[in-house]
């Protein structure tokens, strides 16, 4: 874990700044070696260690790493990906899917997302949430969306969080199990109100998928909460409007 963690820490220092230089820019080396090195001497070690193997890979196939081979990138990574780690098997689906012209292409991508999503990674329970609303390779399942959806929010994933805020707001029905696992989540003090919260209104539970985006840094998630704020005070005016006319 030590020498993962040096190889990290360089890796990241390398994406701080790369977008402010080439991508070949020969500053870039020393880093990129050292975190070569370090995963490689994380291998040695054990090399059972899906993670090095991983991220080993993304430096052949994404960076300008000396000794750069995008074929043992491609090898490390299906290694990584069929040893179970999540983040391999996510990329390993993503890349078949827009990079590989064979005919088996799609069901292998949707095979290994599928094995990421078991691991609960929330990357791809975003995409197999679009697989299904979508109706791509699967049959289209709303249901099937919105639960892929909302475990991706949970874990902070943007683009779920908006999806599944979206779909609330054009009716679809949170599955039952979905408000059963909510309550089981919640403190003593909300199970009091269970009542309440099962039956919570539909653009509450959008608007807290929106806050989750927002927090995270979201124009999109910070204007539907926009939207919905002055859709609140036009329909709060026009009720003060028409209890003042009733008044009348």
């Amino acid at each position: 874990m030590e020498f993962i963690a040096k190889g990290w820490s360089a890796l990241k220092e390398v994406d701080r700044v790369i977008d402010y230089c080439e991508r070949n820019d020969k500053r870039l080396i020393p880093l990129l070696r050292t975190a070569k090195e370090n995963f490689q001497l994380a291998l040695e070690v054990d090399n059972s260690n899906t993670h090095a193997r991983y991220w080993l890979s993304k430096l052949h196939l994404k960076y300008h790493v000396p000794g750069q081979n995008h074929a043992i990138g491609v090898a490390l990574l299906v290694e990584a990906a069929n040893m179970g780690d999540p983040e391999a098997q996510y990329e390993l689906g993503c890349r078949l899917r827009v990079e590989n012209d064979y005919v088996q292409s799609d069901q292998q991508a949707f095979y290994y997302i599928e094995k990421a999503v078991e691991k609960l990674h929330p990357g791809a329970l975003y995409l197999l949430g679009a697989v299904y609303l979508t109706g791509d390779c699967v049959k289209k399942d709303i249901a099937s969306a919105l639960w892929c959806f909302h475990r991706a929010s949970e874990k902070g994933h943007v683009g779920a969080a908006i999806a599944y805020g979206s779909l609330l707001l054009r009716g679809a029905q949170v599955p039952e199990h979905l408000t059963k696992f909510s309550l089981k989540r919640g403190s003593s003090a909300k199970k009091m109100n269970s009542a309440e919260n099962t039956e919570m209104n539909p653009v509450e539970r959008a608007k807290e998928q929106f806050q989750i985006a927002a927090k995270a840094g979201s124009d999109l998630g910070l204007k539907w909460l926009q939207r919905l704020e002055e859709e609140e005070n036009r329909l709060l005016a026009e009720s003060h409007s028409k209890e003042s006319s009733s008044q009348n």
